[in-house]
Formats: C-alpha cells, structure tokens, sequence
C-alpha cells in the first residue's frame, strides 16, 4: 500500500514514526558496531558515557532529540558527544523515510530498511578495525531467504535473479581480486569485501549489483580524495552505494538500457 493513498494527516504521521523508527536502529546498529570494533559485549552491556562511564538514563537515549536537548553534551561530565552520532541518526531516518516513500507499507520497504540497518552496523566496525565480520554477512543472506516469500516478485523469480546477483557480482570480484593479488603481489580487495558483494548482490539481482559495483568504486574514490588516504575500509563504499541501489537502481539500469533498445 502506498502512503499516498493516506490522507495527508495520516500520511505525515507514518513518515514521522517511520523517521524515529530509523533513528532508534541507527542508534542501535551504531552502539552494536562500535562494542563488536571494542570487543565488548552488545547484547547485556548498558549504555554509557564514553567520557566518564555513568550509565546513560532512558533521557538520555532518546534518538535525535537527546542530542539536541542536551546541545550536544554528556548530562553528567559535560564532554561532547561526537556530532557522527546525531548525522547517523538523521541519515538513517531519511532513508527510512525514502524507503516507505518508494516501496510503500510493504515486505520490500521492511527488507530494505532491515538491510540499511545491518549495512550501518558492519560500516561502523569497519570503519575502526578494517574488517567485517561474518555475523553480518550471514545475517543478511538469512534477511534475504525469510523475506523471498512476502515480497511481490514470485519466489522462483527472486531466487534465481538474487543468486545471479549474487554470484555473478561476489564471484566475479572474487576472481578479479585473486588476478591483482598475483599482479600487484599483494592483497587487493579482502575477504569481507567480497563476501559484502555477494550478500547485497542477493538483493539487488545482477543489473542493480552490478550498478552497485560501479558506484561503490567511485563512493570509494570519492573517499579517498576526501580523507587523502592511500588506504581505506571499503565496506562503507559498497553500503553507502547498496542503499542508493535499492532505491534507485532499478530505475538507472531501465533507464541505461532504453538507451540501446
């Protein structure tokens, strides 16, 4: 169902709930990635202040809101939250937004979200350590296979076009890494990278994949020349471009091919 079938109160109130709906995940998926990046325990442990370690208050927890009232600013020891906290927020709630606003209140807008939230939580870890851990993975390939049976394209259709994506993108850039490692002698795409490529290619179907593996390589280069590193994680690269492709992709690859049809 489309939220423009809504009448407008309605409809400002699902974005609005839809929004802090993506804000409460990225502040979740955020904390997750940054206690796996410590080697902390993110299931039993209790929020804290990285600063002075009192155990944050339900006011305190807040997304969004909670930065803004406390203008940026631990409660107790006055030390300043980083302004990423608050800008992944944000960012996450406009996806959110975008993705019930593209697919409406179906299996697709949920699957989408679920994914953008995993994607935020791998970025952070990668981010810190240079790796991706396989729990990410798998629980992305087990987000595809439990969402085949309620999204609307026909299951057999899902399954083959998401194992095509699947292998034809992570095999591929699989097979092309192991040619430039012998190349450059060196590693020239790791592990996690490949297993990332493999597990959106599932969603995404190898024309979107493969416009995904496109714009990752130019979100990555864009990082470089920004951050002036020789060396970066890529999986924020390959995130940053599948959410785009989930939204957007289909759209470019229809476009790209009427151009030749």
């Amino acid at each position: 169902m489309s939220v423009m079938d809504f009448e407008l109160p309605y409809r400002i109130v699902i974005l609005f709930f839809t929004g802090m709906l993506g804000a409460v995940f990225a502040s979740f998926f955020t904390c997750m990635g940054n206690r796996i990046a410590e080697g902390r325990d993110w299931i039993k442990e209790r929020s804290t202040c990285d600063s002075c370690g009192h155990e944050l208050g339900a006011m305190d927890l807040i997304p969004i809101f909670s930065y803004l009232f406390s203008r940026g600013r631990c409660r107790y020891c006055g030390a300043k939250i980083p302004v990423s906290c608050i800008l992944g927020e944000l960012a996450l709630a406009a996806y959110y937004i975008l993705c019930v606003l593209r697919f409406g209140l179906t299996a697709e807008a949920f699957r989408a979200m679920a994914l953008a939230g995993l994607l935020l939580g791998l970025s952070v870890v990668d981010l810190r350590t240079y790796e991706i851990p396989d729990g990410f993975i798998i629980a992305g390939i087990v987000l595809w296979i439990v969402t085949i049976p309620f999204v609307q394209k026909p299951w057999q259709m899902e399954v083959r076009d998401g194992l095509i994506g699947g292998l034809a993108i992570g095999g591929g850039m699989l097979i092309l890494s192991l040619i430039f490692d012998r190349i450059i002698k060196k590693d020239s795409l790791g592990g996690g990278d490949i297993k990332l490529y493999f597990m959106t290619g599932l969603f995404l179907g190898w024309k979107a994949g493969f416009f995904n593996l496109i714009l990752s390589c130019l979100v990555g280069l864009i990082f470089v020349l920004l951050l002036k590193k020789s060396k970066i994680p890529f999986g924020p690269s390959i995130s940053i471009a599948t959410l785009i492709s989930i939204i957007w992709g289909d759209m470019v690859v229809s476009w790209y091919f009427s151009l030749f049809m």
